[in-house]
């Protein structure tokens, strides 16, 4: 499915394999792209409703030009639609619709449309074909390869999920130009990340086009974020259920879902909180003799070129301390830390002492 000025790559497990494209002003292929994935019948497409006025009708017209018959359901933006509430109204819609088997569900928006979308086509008949079209930076690099979806409980986000891989993702980075200029800063934190854990050669481009990639140039961007997706691609392909290398994705994630946690998700952006757990992340490995002083001063400094924090102040120590321990990664009561060993390099270690991880994070957790 080789598309000019297109990075495309491929998602391989051991049941499924699936395009990921990225591109300039792809939304207009999006139909034709579909047939050429083999996939046919009627498609439903799931927005918010601030993306659907933006780019639904658009999408929708491509679909009816590849022959397709279009339904359209837009929900309210934000993290509080992704309940098992919004789930029973979409299933209502396809019931009503009379939705079968051979139809497909396309998830046309960020992180939260990519979840909500994905799980419903995951359970509403058994499985739904998705297709996931993101229009965030987040999604196009992290949530919307892979499979992950999920709701969220009154308690906690995302447990109630389910793996349920795409049979296509499209990636029009032009919908950057979009986002509000704060979540595409965010967005940057992953792309980075994946450079940190696997790939110098990215961090070096990152670092030296970071200007032109902050102004979204075309050629440049897609190749940033076409790269990012292929290292998200190659790790899915070798372990789809995170019970080993995909562990390494969630650099940063200790720390910054702590962050997140503590302060009630109402303060940081995911990316933002990520960025100080890369930071604090960082620090550990050094203090523990891991990473070199250099590579931690290089880290900070290119989040520093994307306008990412590296600091923040206002949040108690022990309330990150306390939501730490229920990160997923604990395994008979010890944090698996993913670390950096270089940049490009990382390793997963449950040998860092409560003392080293309160030491790294009374450093982040200070006013810049």
């Amino acid at each position: 499915m080789r598309q000019k000025g297109v990075v495309s790559c491929e998602v391989v497990t051991a049941v499924e394999h699936y395009p990921v494209l990225v591109g300039w002003g792809l939304l207009g292929k999006l139909g034709k792209t579909m047939q050429q994935a083999g996939l046919s019948g009627n498609a439903y497409l799931i927005s918010d409703e601030t993306v659907f006025s933006l780019y639904g009708l658009k999408v929708a017209k491509s679909l009816q030009k590849a022959g397709l018959e279009v339904e359209s359901f837009a929900v309210p933006p934000g993290e509080a639609t992704k309940t098992i509430e919004t789930a029973i109204t979409l299933y209502d819609w396809l019931t009503d619709h009379r939705a079968e088997r051979g139809d497909t569900i396309i998830a046309l928006g960020g992180g939260m449309i990519g979840d909500l979308a994905g799980f419903v086509a995951a359970t509403f008949l058994r499985g739904l074909p998705l297709v996931q079209v993101p229009t965030s930076l987040v999604a196009m690099v992290d949530a919307s390869v892979g499979g992950k979806t999920a709701v969220n409980h009154p308690q906690a986000k995302n447990i109630i999920g389910v793996f349920h891989q795409p049979r296509l993702v499209v990636a029009d980075v032009q919908t950057l130009n979009t986002l509000p200029r704060r979540e595409m800063v965010s967005g940057w934190a992953e792309v980075i990340k994946h450079g940190l854990i696997l790939d110098a050669d990215l961090c070096a481009f990152l670092e030296a086009n970071a200007d032109k990639l902050m102004a979204l140039e075309p050629e440049l961007t897609v190749k940033a974020i076409g790269r990012s997706a292929a290292i998200k691609t190659m790790i899915v392909s070798q372990d789809e259920k995170e019970r080993g290398r995909r562990t390494l994705l969630n650099y940063g994630h200790t720390i910054g879902h702590g962050l997140e946690a503590a302060t009630n998700y109402e303060r940081f952006l995911h990316g933002e909180a990520v960025a100080i757990g890369m930071m604090g992340a960082a620090l550990i490995a050094h203090r523990i003799g891991l990473l070199p002083r250099e590579a931690v001063e290089q880290q900070r400094l290119l989040l520093g070129r994307f306008g990412l924090p590296t600091q923040c102040s206002g949040v108690e120590l022990e309330g990150v301390m306390e939501a730490m321990e229920l990160d997923k990664k604990v395994r008979n009561k010890a944090i698996r830390w993913v670390l950096l060993a270089d940049v490009g390099k990382a390793v997963i270690r449950n040998d860092v002492s409560p003392d080293q991880a309160s030491k790294a994070l009374e450093y982040v957790l200070a006013s810049s």
